[in-house]
């Protein structure tokens, strides 16, 4: 039976900032809210550090908080399904995301646009989609379905700017520009 942290709290309604980041933090770690300052993690060392961390935070800010610890009755299961479902929507994004990345690099292999630039352009958007994902992965609890998708087409957009950067360094490293290389 999974062990669970339930962290319940309560900010002042001003000044918004400290609900907005209350908000983000508690996003970025993964938690899933139950209803309004009712959010939940499964237990860990570093969750429950994470949590104590938070409650501490919400506390300098003039709120309450209570962080429990425990199991379900009833319900897990569901709340499994809720966490997954969660990380499968930022897997979605990060899916859409490299979709995009596959048409740029298309774009500028039609148009020819073999560039240093260009190349350094395409590898600070992969490197930002790497970054996401990793993130995400650390907030997949349990292991949610499009993970190994997701993976496999990060996978494919290194393959394809591997490929762009091969046709970069052949026609910025040529002394005459071949035709392959001249823009359309």
């Amino acid at each position: 039976m999974q062990e669970w942290l339930v962290l319940v709290y309560k900010l002042p309604p001003e000044p918004s900032r400290y609900r907005a980041a209350v908000w983000r933090r508690i996003k970025s770690l993964g938690a899933i809210y139950l209803q309004n300052g009712v959010c939940v993690l499964p237990y860990g060392r570093d969750t429950e550090r994470q949590f104590r961390q938070l409650r501490k935070e919400i506390e300098d800010c003039g709120g309450e908080s209570f962080l429990i610890k425990g199991t379900l009755l009833v319900g897990e299961q569901n709340l499994i399904e809720l966490f997954n479902a969660a990380r499968d929507e930022e897997y979605a994004e990060i899916i859409d995301r490299c979709e995009d990345f596959f048409k740029e690099i298309e774009m500028e292999t039609e148009s020819r646009h073999f560039t240093y630039a260009e190349l350094e352009e395409n590898e600070e958007d992969l490197a930002k989609l790497e970054k996401w994902m990793k993130k995400v992965i650390e907030r997949d609890f349990f292991q949610a379905s499009l993970a190994e998708k997701t993976k496999e087409l990060l996978q494919e957009c290194r393959t394809r700017l591997d490929e762009f950067a091969d046709r970069v360094f052949v026609c910025e490293d040529s002394m005459h520009k071949k035709p392959e290389c001249m823009e359309s």
